[in-house]
């Protein structure tokens, strides 16, 4: 009597390995359309909001569900952006990889996946936190989506525009902490509206060339020279660190706050006064690495004050 023994396939074999494989390319692609990064950063500003906005003691259980509806809108609508912008993407190298233009996404899943998850979060804010909160981030909603998305094909006032619903995050979490909207939420609102010209325009002057292709009227496409972009971006850092020393005015913060938002105010100026001088891409890279410092450590100083 003989034994045989059946040696499966190698397409057997190999077929979990791909179901595994496709599986979590599409993970990966769904995460990607939400640009986590982006979201981590608007979470630290609702964060600090709700940190510095809570009267004596934080409510540990409140901050959670603001940043769980906040971080759900946050990604929900940064993926709708993409479904919006899924033509532009296609023409600019840095973003042509992306899931939605690159082929590996279909836009209508995008759309529902970017849907479900900004409703989801709205509503979460709404129900389980408050209802002002729920109402603040729907203007960011709003005011992203429906102002500042489309008007970057036509105006490069769009920087502005866009900078309210890029400051909005800290009111969110001030307003879900207090329950209202009072002086010092606005102060917050004002750092990170001067924070984002000179961020987005140090951007904008560095992918230039790609805005230009993909046919947006933003300030560095309009006047190819830098002039003026390199001229918004010192002003605006001058503004900035005036601005940034309002905290200590409205008690949000003390000396300590006081000291380090000069210093990194000071950097952060320094970097766009070299890059008036300079007028090169690298200059401009160093302003955005000067922004993507500032914030974070105006907030930890901001809440370290507090303590």
């Amino acid at each position: 009597m003989s034994i045989t023994t059946a040696i499966p396939e190698k397409k057997d074999i190999a077929e979990p390995q791909s179901k595994t494989r496709v599986f979590v390319q599409r993970a990966a692609d769904y995460l990607e359309l939400t640009k986590p990064r982006l979201v981590l950063m608007i979470l630290i500003t609702t964060a600090a909001g709700f940190y510095l906005g809570s009267p004596y003691t934080v409510n540990w259980i409140q901050f959670l569900h603001t940043l769980i509806g906040a971080g759900l809108t946050a990604a929900g609508v940064l993926g709708l952006n993409q479904y919006l912008e899924r033509d532009i993407d296609a023409k600019m190298p840095r973003t042509q990889n992306r899931p939605i233009p690159a082929g590996r996404m279909c836009p209508m899943k995008a759309l529902l996946f970017g849907a479900f998850l900004t409703s989801s979060g709205m509503m979460y804010l709404t129900v389980l936190v408050n209802a002002i909160s729920g109402f603040v981030i729907s203007l960011i909603v709003v005011s992203y989506l429906f102002i500042y998305t489309p008007l970057k094909r036509k105006t490069s006032l769009c920087t502005l525009i866009g900078a309210v619903p890029g400051a909005l995050p800290p009111v969110v979490g001030w307003v879900a902490a207090q329950g209202k909207l009072s002086g010092p939420a606005w102060v917050l609102f004002a750092i990170l509206f001067l924070w984002q010209l000179p961020h987005s325009l140090a951007i904008a002057y560095i992918y230039r060339d790609d805005y230009a292709k993909a046919g947006l009227k933003l300030l560095p496409v309009i006047h190819p020279d830098g002039a003026s972009t390199r001229r918004q971006i010192v002003i605006n850092c001058v503004a900035l660190m005036g601005i940034g020393l309002l905290p200590v005015l409205f008690n949000i913060a003390g000396g300590l706050y006081f000291i380090a938002a000069l210093f990194i105010g000071g950097i952060f100026l320094l970097s766009g006064i070299y890059l008036q001088k300079s007028r090169s891409t690298k200059a401009a890279r160093y302003v955005l690495y000067a922004s993507l410092l500032y914030l974070p450590c105006l907030f930890i100083a901001m809440t370290i004050d507090k303590i």
